[in-house]
């Protein structure tokens, strides 16, 4: 699974797992396991706010993408991620959604 994301600053966070085929945002899981090679699933075929884009599978790979939510004081790894190559199966590490801003002394 390869995932791409499209920063946007919003309050609710997001939160990834992957079993196989199967994609699970904040715990709502999306079972892609019946696109067909070559075949592509429409976003508006896709009832959750979290994706930016269709679902593709290519050369038996699924592509997506999703919104990778971040807070005013975002590091630059979550204000232009990289994608996602998902070999294995649990949570997804995702990219930090604000940075700590330091303490004063």
């Amino acid at each position: 699974m390869k995932i791409s994301f499209t920063p946007m600053r919003r309050a609710e966070r997001i939160t990834l797992s992957k079993s196989n085929d199967v994609l699970a945002v904040n715990g709502e899981a999306f079972d892609f396991s019946p696109l067909p090679e070559g075949a592509t699933l429409p976003l508006d075929a896709i009832d959750s706010g979290w994706f930016a884009g269709p679902v593709e599978r290519i050369a038996g790979v699924l592509h997506l993408t999703l919104i990778l939510p971040h807070g005013t004081n975002a590091p630059r790894e979550t204000l232009f991620p990289e994608p996602l190559d998902l070999i294995g199966d649990g949570p997804v590490t995702l990219p930090p959604y604000e940075t700590e801003p330091p303490h004063a002394d």
